[in-house]
């Protein structure tokens, strides 16, 4: 009996014992690097968009013209005389 070898144990046969399938350790780094890739393009989107949003929040009614100032002149337009008893209209 010296040539005998012990019994093997029988394989498990259910899913929860047996070895789970394991990805390659490169498999795995990529998925890592394609993930972090992705998470990185959408905090810069995110951060554009916070940055147009603050600009056009601080610039909101504000522009430019590059047209002369209108003169500002004491010179008032003649106006009827009001006591005159005419009936006065008003526009709203």
């Amino acid at each position: 009996m010296e040539g005998a070898q012990p019994p093997r144990a029988a394989e498990p046969t259910t899913p929860f014992l047996r070895k789970a399938n394991t990805p390659p350790l490169h498999e795995e780094a990529n998925t890592v690097v394609i993930a972090v890739v992705i998470a990185l393009v959408f905090l810069t989107l995110l951060a554009v968009l916070v940055v147009i949003v603050v600009y056009l929040y601080k610039n909101k009614g504000s522009y430019l013209t590059y047209e002369q100032p209108a003169a500002e002149t004491d010179v008032s337009v003649p106006m009827e005389d009001a006591s005159s008893g005419g009936k006065e209209e008003y526009f709203i």
